[in-house]
């Protein structure tokens, strides 16, 4: 079943937050960051009085850095105060059966598809167990060629972890998405594909690819340094992206900065 929110007559607005990397344990950082606590601002602060509240919120992905059912826990009880739909999709930190089995259901939907306003919207699954790496598979490559079919003539929003193009640093570009080509064959095929949404590099990207802008936004947690050969971590805040869909196949978008979040000393890289 697809979900529709909105009119077709009006402008959807979007929240994307994404790569929150939370844990059981609320306590715990990654990137000299507390990440429930940083998602928790990020999103205090987009709900601000006076803020123009979205009609849905979109998570790219990311979510449970360390596996666990208390994570997803974590997450649903941070979003669910909002009372807006959720709509999800599984990063590589993610464990996607867990996923779908702790946060779908009760205004939360993982994957599938939705109709924001006139737009169609198909959620896509990269995720490749234990590899940074994201795949869209066979089955996934053609359940998104039908609901792109199924939308017609409708604009179409895709959301996906892994950006299908390279962001210009060679460590993030080598733990990208394997086969962006044949993903992007899909998506040229259907010139009513306006926006492709992504998260995964911890950064914000913006290039048009023909007919369809692919777009990458900051994590709510930390940022990695664009344009770098290896990993560096950034002074960047964490970060969040708003989106207006208009009914005739434009679309408003910014990225927003956490205020008031300062990183006067550059994180450690806890991957290495």
């Amino acid at each position: 079943m697809t979900l529709t929110i909105g009119s077709p007559e009006t402008p959807v607005r979007l929240l994307q937050v994404t790569d929150p990397h939370l844990f059981g344990d609320e306590g715990r950082t990654i990137y000299g960051v507390t990440t429930a606590v940083a998602l928790r601002k990020v999103l205090a602060e987009a709900f601000a009085p006076g803020s123009p509240r979205p009609d849905a919120i979109l998570v790219t992905g990311d979510i449970a850095d360390d596996h666990s059912a208390a994570a997803y826990g974590n997450f649903r009880r941070a979003l669910l105060p909002y009372g807006l739909p959720v709509f999800c999709l599984p990063g590589n930190h993610d464990e996607p059966g867990l996923m779908v089995d702790l946060v779908h259901g009760d205004g939360f939907q993982c994957g599938g598809t939705a109709e924001f306003g006139a737009w169609g919207a198909v959620f896509v699954d990269t995720h490749v167990h234990g590899l940074p790496e994201g795949r869209v598979d066979s089955k996934e490559l053609s359940r998104l060629e039908s609901a792109l079919q199924d939308f017609g003539s409708r604009p179409i929003l895709v959301c996906l972890h892994h950006p299908p193009l390279p962001v210009g640093s060679a460590w993030l570009d080598g733990v990208g998405l394997r086969n962006a080509s044949e993903l992007l064959a899909v998506v040229e095929r259907y010139p009513n594909v306006r926006v492709v949404l992504a998260g995964h590099v911890h950064q914000a990207f913006e290039r048009q690819h023909r007919h369809a802008l692919v777009l990458a936004t900051p994590s709510t947690c930390a940022q990695f340094t664009p344009l770098m050969e290896h990993c560096l971590m950034d002074l960047r805040p964490p970060g969040y992206r708003w989106l207006e869909l208009l009914p005739d196949g434009r679309v408003r978008t910014e990225v927003k900065w956490l205020q008031g979040w300062e990183v006067t000393d550059r994180p450690p890289d806890d991957r290495l």
